[in-house]
């Protein structure tokens, strides 16, 4: 299988000046919310990917990155949402975020540690996920969905490429197949919905056969799944692959986002 590597953006993600809380609107806040639940997992991704010694100077990049990014964007999004039941929402995922970023920082990546990661990863992922949904029920549209769901793809992309990694290392390989059969058929099925949207211009369904495209290289590298028996080179043509599959549902994500309702 050939892995076309120059289509991963590594340095993209978080290196753009982020606007201030003041001057997002609601489209723009669905979109950093659901971001929020991608960054939970990829965060997760780089983790065993440096544990497992593959891709390790672009997942250090993205483990650094992602743990910014992710800081700069929950102060927006509560500056933004500043009503009780998001409060109520922030509390818990400032919590959350502690423990996983001390479980993410208190040493180097190893195998030894990410068990506890990919546990503390979970509950992060659950209430960025809350908060998305409650900044969709603020939207009140259609178009607000669409970029939930479409910035959810962005986090299957790297829950399945984590599940990969997990199970190649032997962490939760009983659960690991499973899980990651469930994120492909929920991955399938949001695209489908995607391209039959009729709020998705021409140049989103563009950039929808671009996602189905790497969408074929990743699932046939997710294939390749021996749980307990980790692959270099497998493992490596996962983490290239979700790299390439979330750049193009980020684009995807924000021109859902720049549609006039």
């Amino acid at each position: 299988m050939s892995i076309d590597r120059r289509g991963v953006l590594l340095a993209g993600l978080g290196c753009t000046p982020l606007a201030r809380a003041q001057g997002l609107d609601v489209n723009e806040a669905i979109n950093k919310a659901g971001r929020q639940r991608m960054l939970s997992q990829r965060m997760s991704k780089a983790y065993l990917a440096l544990a497992q010694g593959v891709e390790v100077d672009s997942a250090r990049r993205a483990l650094e990155r992602s743990q910014a990014l992710f800081v700069r964007q929950l102060d927006e999004l509560r500056g933004f949402f500043p009503a009780p039941e998001f409060a109520e929402t922030f509390r818990g995922l400032d919590a959350a975020w502690a423990d996983y970023r001390q479980a993410l920082t208190a040493a180097a990546p190893s195998v030894a540690g990410a068990g506890q990661v990919v546990a503390r990863d979970a509950r992060v992922l659950q209430l960025a996920h809350q908060c998305t949904v409650q900044a969709q029920q603020v939207s009140g549209k259609p178009l607000g969905r669409l970029i939930n769901v479409s910035g959810r793809q962005r986090m299957l992309s790297q829950r399945m490429a984590k599940l990969y990694l997990a199970a190649g290392l032997g962490i939760a390989t009983g659960a690991a197949p499973t899980e990651l059969q469930q994120a492909r058929t929920e991955f399938i099925a949001a695209m489908k919905e995607l391209r039959a949207a009729p709020e998705s211009t021409r140049r989103i369904h563009d950039e929808l056969q671009l996602a189905d495209a790497q969408w074929l290289y990743f699932d046939r590298a997710l294939a390749r799944l021996e749980p307990g028996k980790p692959d270099a080179r497998a493992s490596s043509d996962v983490f290239v692959t979700s790299e390439n599959l979330l750049t193009v549902m980020e684009k995807v994500t924000g021109l859902y986002g720049a549609v006039i309702a």
